[in-house]
């Protein structure tokens, strides 16, 4: 009797010790360190030299805040788990910048400034000490709703909340000597739309601000009164440039896809060819709803991504909105790794990426 009574007594600090074990647990960040090139295994994979090692850069996308509009498990458990997550991370990892990729609010394109401000407010408690770093936002379709509601002024009382965002949604800076580029790629998906054309401006100058960089003044001046009609939306200069020797571009929607596709399933990737140029099917994870304004196979149109990869060159992209992790191959060598959502609303195993970017300006995988 008494063995039993002291049993009963012992209980509730049994159960506090698993709970502890088990938020610990929970949300530590467990790593997986990818090949440095591509995933055949007849393609040769280059060592990398640690003492290059530059710039770390931790990536997120989907955080889906409700701001004053969340429930009680939103807040006491899937946001405050996913806020320790972030404390954790940064403890582990000791990242040198933040870059988030899209859809911070759930539904903001649905929301009142004053509805904003709490979203934006759960958002600065939620990062902790990534508030100390360099810090960039992109926007998401669920930021800033559809082409059909797409509003210029909402758009730029948005943009101004977030660190090196012009009015248009979009952002260029340069951080131990590796330039980045972030795109509004919603806009690109709009037709005769003031902020598309604003994003245009932005890629063209960008454009010839890196060809002015790389080919001298002189030589570039050549090519710019030389025009190419490419598709029937988009006119552009001709660009000497080579692929790959452009900025880090960032942005919330994934380019239109030809060429591999590596998903990763469990331990292992599976690869994919889909002639359709969106994300494959079996890249969507069931069981969770709730998509936003666009599906989560939407990408940026063929002549915008056409358009994007003659002007800017990049040398490796980063995308979202998928809510999963895929790591893509377009037809000239051009690598793009989409970001997996940063929460346990549309997923159970939350995920992120960090990327070593070196002192030649390459990309170390990402873990």
């Amino acid at each position: 009797m008494m063995a039993a009574v002291a049993w009963r007594s012992l209980l509730p600090v049994i159960m506090i010790s698993i709970f502890m074990v088990y938020e610990d647990w929970v949300s530590f960040p467990s790593c997986k360190l990818l090949p440095s090139t591509t995933y055949s295994p007849d393609k040769h994979v280059e060592n990398v030299d640690d003492s290059l090692e530059d710039l770390k850069v931790m990536m997120v996308a989907n955080l889906l805040l409700l701001g004053s509009e969340a429930g009680f498990v939103n807040l006491y458990f899937r946001d405050y788990y996913m806020s320790k997550f972030f404390k954790k991370s940064f403890q582990s990892l000791n990242p040198d910048m933040l870059l988030v990729l899209g859809d911070v609010s759930a539904k903001g394109s649905e929301l009142s400034r004053t509805k904003w401000l709490s979203v934006l407010h759960q958002f600065d408690n939620m990062l902790g000490p990534f508030l100390d770093l360099p810090l960039h936002v992109i926007l998401g379709d669920r930021d800033v709703g559809e082409c059909s509601g797409l509003c210029a002024n909402s758009v730029t009382w948005i943009a101004r909340n977030f660190p090196g965002l012009d009015s248009s949604g979009c952002g260029a800076f340069e951080i131990s000597n590796i330039s980045f580029v972030s795109l509004n790629a919603v806009a690109l998906l709009c037709g005769n739309n003031k902020l598309r054309f604003d994003v245009e401006k932005v890629i063209e100058r960008e454009s010839v601000g890196l060809q002015m960089e790389i080919e001298g003044m002189d030589e570039t001046n050549n090519g710019f009164g030389m025009f190419s009609e490419m598709s029937n939306d988009f006119r552009w200069r001709v660009n000497a440039m080579k692929s790959g020797s452009g900025p880090v571009l960032l942005l919330h929607f994934p380019l239109y896809r030809s060429g591999k596709t590596h998903i990763w399933e469990g331990s292992t990737f599976k690869s994919i060819i889909d002639p359709s140029g969106k994300v494959p099917a079996s890249a969507q994870r069931e069981g969770f709803s709730g998509t936003g304004p666009y599906d989560l196979s939407q990408t940026v149109p063929p002549n915008a991504t056409e358009y994007i990869f003659h002007a800017l060159k990049p040398r490796i992209i980063f995308s979202a909105h998928t809510q999963e992790f895929i790591d893509h191959t377009h037809p000239d060598g051009t690598r793009e790794v989409t970001i997996p959502a940063m929460t346990w609303k549309v997923r159970d195993d939350p995920g992120f990426i960090v990327a070593t970017f070196q002192r030649n300006k390459s990309a170390e995988d990402p873990n």
